[in-house]
């Protein structure tokens, strides 16, 4: 054992001191820096992989809603209605429910691709069905001592991405590393800026990437990583409404979209613009505390009746165009980072050729992100104004 008097500083310690996971280092030291979304993974949501491609099996209970195709009047006992996945599980003895009327019918044969054969008015109240009115499956009903109706099931879907290898190298002379500069030490003072831009890249392909492999079929294929941006399929554009959302329309955005699907505590990463329009909206939700479980990344929580979101001016949104008018609701449960096996962040040391006089150090990272749920997430765009 070593005695140590004085101030201890970081270089006082070796090697086998140090962290392994210089991504978990970096989050340690600056969590509310430049990756605050990777602060959070590395402390909660990481996993290893022993494939550059991963995958996962998403699963749902069918909506089993249908849609008329053609107005009939209310006596028609073939309804045609447009091709669906979910006219299978009309099978004889279902009981489906007009929507607009609230009309119960039920079911006397299997539907087929596009054809309803129905038993109209059960308990009465038989109407006129109107073209693009909405059915629903409300249970089934059989008589006394019936046959076993036919069976219906539903499969998961597969999603997958890719780990994406992210490197970022740094040299100095080896002169420059024996001058003394006023400004400390400069392979110190590298090593600290190049591993900041090297989780930056990581953060904004999270956010921003796109799920690609380039000559797949070579022995050096490139691998892209799919990003929150492009995966989510829950997007509120508002170009679509001027680039306007009023307090009441988020408030129902957040009822029939945010928290449709998920836990009822969600974290957004906003745009400074977003949070000017959160600001303006009900003061008396915003509530400056501490997130229990936020691992120091500094969160406000936004309350309302639907759930709460725990929300991050993200920093790099300021930094990229477009983004200060945008927000990107994340359910932390449903999203994992995930890594090749042996390839998390880390530090590569003396990269350079033989006889250079000069060292190159190297952070590599092969990672990439896992939506175990995309309906959970959400993304606001072109949210310019309020009113």
């Amino acid at each position: 054992m070593a005695g140590i008097q004085g101030l201890r500083g970081s270089g006082q310690f070796a090697a086998d001191f140090r962290p392994k996971n210089y991504r978990e280092l970096y989050s340690l030291l600056e969590p509310n820096g430049n990756a605050p979304l990777n602060a959070l993974l590395s402390m909660t949501s990481s996993d290893s992989t022993d494939d550059p491609e991963f995958k996962n099996f998403r699963d749902e209970l069918p909506a089993r809603t249908l849609t008329v195709n053609g107005a009939v009047n209310n006596s028609a006992t073939s309804i045609t209605v447009a091709s669906g996945n979910d006219n299978l599980f009309a099978v004889g003895g279902t009981i489906v429910v007009n929507s607009l009327t609230n009309e119960v019918m039920r079911c006397t044969a299997d539907a087929s691709a596009t054809t309803l054969t129905v038993e109209r008015g059960i308990g009465g109240g038989a109407a006129a069905i109107v073209d693009g009115a909405k059915l629903f499956i409300a249970g089934s009903a059989f008589s006394e001592g019936s046959n076993t109706p036919t069976g219906v099931s539903f499969d998961a879907s597969v999603a997958s991405n890719f780990t994406q290898i992210f490197r970022t190298a740094f040299t100095i002379t080896n002169t420059l590393r024996a001058t003394n500069l006023r400004t400390g030490d400069k392979e110190d003072e590298m090593t600290t800026k190049a591993l900041k831009m090297h989780m930056q890249d990581i953060e904004r392909a999270m956010f921003f990437g796109k799920k690609f492999e380039a000559n797949a079929a070579s022995a050096q294929p490139t691998r892209y990583t799919g990003g929150l941006i492009n995966s989510i399929t829950n997007v509120n554009d508002r170009a679509t409404a001027s680039n306007v959302m009023t307090e009441d329309q988020f408030d129902r955005s957040l009822i029939e979209d945010v928290f449709a699907f998920g836990g009822n505590q969600k974290i957004m990463f906003c745009g400074a613009k977003v949070a000017g329009h959160l600001q303006k909206f009900g003061k008396d939700r915003w509530q400056p505390t501490v997130v229990e479980g936020s691992y120091g990344v500094g969160l406000t929580r936004y309350s309302t009746f639907a759930g709460d979101l725990m929300v991050h001016l993200h920093p790099q949104f300021r930094q990229v165009p477009g983004m200060e008018n945008a927000a990107v609701i994340i359910d932390f449960p449903h999203l994992k980072y995930r890594y090749m096996e042996g390839r998390d962040t880390s530090l590569l040391r003396d990269r350079q050729a033989n006889g250079a006089d000069q060292v190159a150090h190297e952070y590599l990272t092969e990672c990439g992100l896992e939506l175990l749920q995309d309906k959970t997430h959400n993304y606001i765009k072109n949210w310019n104004a309020t009113a």
